[in-house]
């Protein structure tokens, strides 16, 4: 056998025979392995009787951590929320304000091209009747020019014809007929 159970199987005569007080293990008396046991067993009930404690508690310290921070971020959601409402309400007003500004330039454009065309309008009137002013006067200056020159070639031609019909001698007689009916 080997050394180990030859000193494990020592009958108790055999303890006074060595000079020791019983049998021993690995350098320990029954004694000695009593109080390694209770001592291992204690300490074990010790350790694994805070340890679950402790696991509760770390597990509880991560819980309370995880629900600090889903709190935080129900805390942050309403506020995204709350400001996408309010974009999506501004986008809205601006939406609308855009329409209206539409709106307001298309009839801003239909007055000015309605005032435009009224212009037109008024300004073709008025040259086209500054045309016609032009075109009377042109056709009373050509009238006054004509009957100028119509005069003058009356007074003229009356001028050649008094002078080749008419001599000293009708003078005369034409002035005793003036003369005598006055």
């Amino acid at each position: 056998m080997s050394e180990l159970t030859a000193t494990v199987e020592h009958p108790a005569g055999g303890a006074a025979e060595h000079g020791e007080h019983g049998p021993t293990l690995l350098g320990l008396s029954v004694e000695g392995w009593v109080y390694a046991s209770i001592t291992i067993f204690l300490v074990l009930a010790f350790v694994l009787g805070k340890l679950p404690k402790r696991i509760g508690e770390a597990l509880d310290k991560q819980i309370a951590d995880k629900r600090r921070v889903l709190d935080e971020a129900a805390v942050i959601r309403a506020e995204a929320q709350a400001m996408l409402e309010e974009a999506k309400g501004k986008l809205a007003a601006s939406a609308k304000d855009a329409e209206k500004m539409l709106e307001h330039a298309r009839m801003e454009a239909e007055e000015i091209i309605s005032r435009a065309e009224a212009d037109t309008s008024a300004m073709i009137q008025r040259r086209a009747h500054m045309a016609e002013e032009k075109i009377a006067a042109s056709e009373r200056a050509a009238l006054d020019a004509l009957r100028h020159e119509a005069a003058h070639a009356a007074t003229s031609a009356s001028r050649q014809v008094i002078a080749d019909t008419y001599d000293e001698a009708s003078d005369r007689k034409l002035s005793e007929e003036i003369i005598s009916g006055i």
